[in-house]
């Protein structure tokens, strides 16, 4: 029989935390700088896009802790490390985008109906110091966004934090030039607009991992036909697919085969073409498939199969 070799790779081991760690800090001042800020000058949109950054540094937080339990090794309690806790984390940081989101468009609101006097010097002031911060956090994570899944997540958070420190200017120029109070809370609208489309994605994306639903943009049907398109396969059943992490996803399948593919000189090849089927000819990369080989005379007392 032919050996078969599993190359399974060291997912998120090489995270960058250094990267990391340097944006949490810049995020972290920055942030205490816009709370301070938002007390003195009454700012609701400064108040907000300290909620904004509260989350983007949780979410960074997020990302280092799961790079540093991603090198973690598998254990015969915890088999694939400790990997979900990735996912449990953007799910507690989508609910607090969700809930910052919530609040901050109800006070927004509230102030559109009765203005609150906005110090606009202040706002403008603090907001060029929070847009200049994102702006170096994006240049420490530029560099290294492509290395791991979780540095490209907190790139995309810098990146709506520097949106936000841009709309809380916006509507500092715009009270000081017009005197227009409503700017404040219009902003802040704005700024919410950002926060609840990515909190949604978030929530979405962990959810279907907690509920360890079918990896998005992956066809079981499509995979299904092309696993059936091998020679020396007649059938495919308990087809399963689902995602541990994120870049993890994991396949298991019941695969029906011939009395001759089951052969000595000839399994080894079987198990590395279907192998190689799933690591190759779907955009999310199968490279963690696990299949059991059957004869056809085996489903005369396989339990009744799930798919």
């Amino acid at each position: 029989m032919s050996p078969h070799h599993h190359d399974h790779h060291d997912h998120g081991a090489g995270a960058p935390t250094k990267r990391l760690a340097a944006a949490l800090g810049i995020t972290a001042v920055v942030l205490l700088g816009e709370l301070v800020a938002a007390q003195l000058t009454g700012s609701l949109a400064l108040l907000a896009d300290a909620g904004h950054m509260a989350t983007d540094s949780i979410g960074l937080v997020v990302a280092l802790v799961a790079a540093h339990l991603a090198s973690r090794p598998a254990t015969d309690t915890s088999t694939w490390g400790l990997r979900r806790a990735e996912v449990v984390g953007a799910a507690m940081q989508a609910a607090a985008l969700t809930l910052v989101g919530v609040s901050v468009a109800w006070h927004a609101v509230a102030n559109l109906v009765t203005p609150a006097q906005v110090h606009s010097h202040g706002v403008l002031a603090m907001g060029v110091v929070g847009l200049v911060a994102n702006v170096l956090a994006l240049l420490v994570l530029a560099g290294g966004r492509g290395q791991s899944l979780n540095t490209r997540a907190a790139f995309l958070e810098v990146v709506g934090d520097a949106l936000g420190s841009v709309a809380v200017i916006v509507g500092a120029v715009v009270a000081q030039l017009t005197g227009w109070q409503r700017a404040d809370a219009v902003t802040s609208l704005v700024i919410v607009a950002l926060l609840t489309p990515r909190a949604l994605v978030l929530l979405r994306e962990a959810g279907r991992s907690l509920l360890d639903l079918t990896p998005q943009g992956l066809d079981l049907a499509e995979v299904r036909a092309h696993l059936n398109g091998i020679d020396g396969v007649l059938a495919v059943h308990d087809l399963h697919a689902w995602q541990v992490a994120s870049g993890l996803p994991v396949l298991t399948a019941h695969v029906v085969v011939t009395d001759q593919a089951l052969e000595a000189q000839r399994y080894g090849d079987l198990l590395d073409a279907l192998q190689q089927c799933a690591a190759e000819h779907f955009p999310l990369r199968l490279e963690h498939a696990t299949f059991q080989l059957e004869p056809a005379r085996h489903q005369a007392h396989e339990p009744s199969p799930c798919t």
